[in-house]
């Protein structure tokens, strides 16, 4: 028997509309949502009332107000994507004692926030924090690649520094590189983002099906296997379990 309620369903998907695309208005809202403008115009009004969305200084665009700040504080206390995330790092470092990381992107870096490191003499660890930009490194490709449209176009309109010796410099070679990542859905790198270092990530999605975050391993060349096959599945397992913790899912099963 289905309990759910169609309304609410759709009010809830308004709603995230907001949170991952504020400044916008009733009838761009309503197209990305499948909505009419009239039923999106309802829903917001509704939220509006209530104080889960402002509008803005002209009264033509969305934000969300201060009780979608309060629902947002509690819900990271409660299931944040690192507390979700940390059984999943543990759980590759456990099967192949490599580095496990997740990264978030903040502009056009991105961040490392959660780190489970290999018990190896040799191995990779970064500082919690760590900021790199997109392009260099397989999580930054993740983020790039299965992020807003806006993100990769701003990441080519921009200079591609090199951090590492073989970083990415090509805007032709970075764009056909990011195809590829959403094509595989994964991103490998080797001493792209840090010299002699191995990297496989895969997306971790969110509800409205952009990556919130990467999940991935990270190792030295001179460990890494000759066939990655079973590593690479291991991470897209992981990436995928986790972005169905985080309320995503995926069409294409």
């Amino acid at each position: 028997m289905n309990y759910t309620v169609d309304a609410v369903t759709d009010a809830l998907k308004v709603l995230l509309a907001v949170a991952n695309n504020p400044g916008l208005g009733v009838s761009e809202y309503g197209r990305r949502v499948g909505l009419t403008k009239a039923r999106t115009f309802r829903f917001l009004a509704t939220f509006e009332a209530s104080g889960f969305v402002l509008r803005t200084a002209d009264a033509a665009a969305y934000v969300l107000g201060p009780q979608a700040l309060i629902l947002g504080l509690a819900a990271q206390e409660q299931v944040g994507l690192t507390q979700l995330a940390q059984k999943y790092l543990d759980a590759l470092v456990a099967q192949f004692n490599e580095t496990a990381s997740v990264l978030i992107r903040n502009g056009l870096e991105s961040v490392n926030v959660l780190q489970t490191r290999s018990a190896h003499d040799v191995r990779v660890q970064t500082t919690i924090g760590r900021r790199r930009p997109l392009h260099a490194g397989a999580s930054g490709k993740v983020l790039a690649a299965f992020g807003p449209p806006e993100i990769e176009q701003a990441l080519l309109a921009g200079d591609l520094v090199k951090v590492a010796p073989q970083t990415i410099t090509s805007k032709k070679l970075l764009k056909q590189e990011l195809q590829r990542v959403r094509q595989q859905g994964y991103a490998k790198s080797v001493s792209e983002g840090a010299a002699d270092v191995l990297a496989i990530t895969a997306p971790v999605f969110d509800p409205s099906g952009l990556a919130q975050a990467s999940i991935g391993l990270s190792l030295p060349v001179s460990r890494a296997p000759n066939d990655l096959t079973t590593m690479i599945r291991a991470v897209c397992d992981a990436a995928s379990q986790l972005s169905g913790e985080l309320g995503w899912r995926n069409k294409q099963t």
